[in-house]
């Protein structure tokens, strides 16, 4: 579980962006995201699909069930 949390941090900084910007994004605190970033909670449900949505990557990749960063179509 821990391959989570560490690519939903390197998506974010591909993007060259600071987690007080995602945070923002995902209308929450900086401090709820770091906690999501470090895995010291959850990530709820519609967390995670803003999260995949905005990075363009599937819930499944984040959720390492897979390598592909793609859903399938």
């Amino acid at each position: 579980m821990i391959i989570m949390y560490r690519r939903i941090r390197d998506l974010r900084e591909d993007k060259d962006m600071t987690q007080k910007q995602m945070a923002e994004i995902l209308n929450c605190s900086q401090r709820v995201y770091s906690n999501y970033e470090r895995g010291d909670i959850d990530i709820p449900t519609e967390i995670l699909k803003k999260l995949a949505d905005f990075h363009n990557v599937s819930t499944d990749y984040i959720l390492e069930r897979t390598n592909n960063k793609k859903t399938a179509l």
